[in-house]
């Protein structure tokens, strides 16, 4: 039986009196794309710092590949292979592909201080690395300011998969994008999937995450409601959950009694007069 990549046993996360994360308990397995949702203040921002090394836990445990782990820098969770992609992608838009794809690890020729990034080889590499997730591009020396806000998320996972991570955390990649460029990055997240990866999908958009999510796990207020597989959970539940439908109805039932209240009180008034 596979094995979680990563696994949160009853972690919870403090900043002073304020509970950001309180008792979550998530298994992350490779090869499934585990979709993170929660309204704004639900904890998503706080979980995932706390799983790239920028948060460390106030309490409970983070297991990478069965080792109870203490991530002490962005770094180290790079070394470990968790790699975060966020919404501002870390792109310099007015520099190329090829340039954004090794930023800050150029591949190098020569030695000393002769050495040279060598771009011939590096542009083959990001050619290659965009191919494979099914994204073309004729010309590596472009700047990135030309490319679609699509291709700017599949850059940026591309650049992250082929520097060996193994689990993706994917903030919002569909936020700003519209249908078609929504729907390229979610063939790349079914890409990274099917390569054995584990991805890590926070979104506020159902219809998104549920064509690609094989997990999904709810956070409200620094709590899990639960998680549940896709085969036991219609989008329309998953909807529901996140819109608060409960919450809703309850407050229905008050309008409801309310309004019934304020009639029923203004016919005894006018019966009075």
């Amino acid at each position: 039986m596979t094995k979680p990549i990563i696994e949160l046993q009853n972690l919870s996360r403090y900043f002073g009196s304020v509970v950001a994360l309180q008792g979550i308990n998530i298994q992350i397995m490779p090869g499934q794309v585990h979709c993170l949702l929660g309204d704004n203040g639900a904890g998503k921002s706080t979980l995932i710092k706390t799983l790239a090394g920028v948060h460390r836990p106030s309490s409970g445990h983070l297991l990478i590949d069965g080792q109870a782990t203490v991530l002490r820098s962005p770094k180290q969770a790079l070394d470990l292979g968790i790699a975060t992609v966020y919404q501002d992608l870390a792109l310099v838009p007015l520099m190329s592909i090829t340039r954004n794809f090794f930023l800050g690890r150029e591949i190098t020729k020569g030695w000393g201080p002769f050495a040279y990034f060598d771009l011939k080889t590096a542009d083959h590499i990001a050619l290659k690395g965009l191919a494979d997730m099914g994204i073309q591009v004729r010309d590596p020396s472009q700047t990135v300011a030309t490319l679609s806000g699509g291709e700017k998320q599949c850059l940026a996972i591309a650049r992250a998969i082929y520097f060996g991570a193994k689990v993706l955390i994917l903030d919002e990649p569909t936020a700003a994008l519209g249908v078609k460029q929504s729907a390229k990055v979610l063939k790349v997240i079914a890409t990274a999937k099917q390569r054995g990866l584990a991805v890590i999908f926070i979104t506020h958009n159902i219809h998104h995450a549920y064509p690609v999510a094989d997990q999904f796990t709810l956070l409200k207020r620094g709590r899990t409601l639960g998680s549940f597989a896709k085969s036991s959970v219609s989008r329309e539940q998953v909807l529901e959950m996140m819109s608060g439908g409960s919450e809703l109805a309850e407050l229905e039932q008050e309008l409801a009694e309310f309004s019934y209240n304020d009639a029923h009180t203004t016919q005894q008034d006018q019966a009075q007069l």
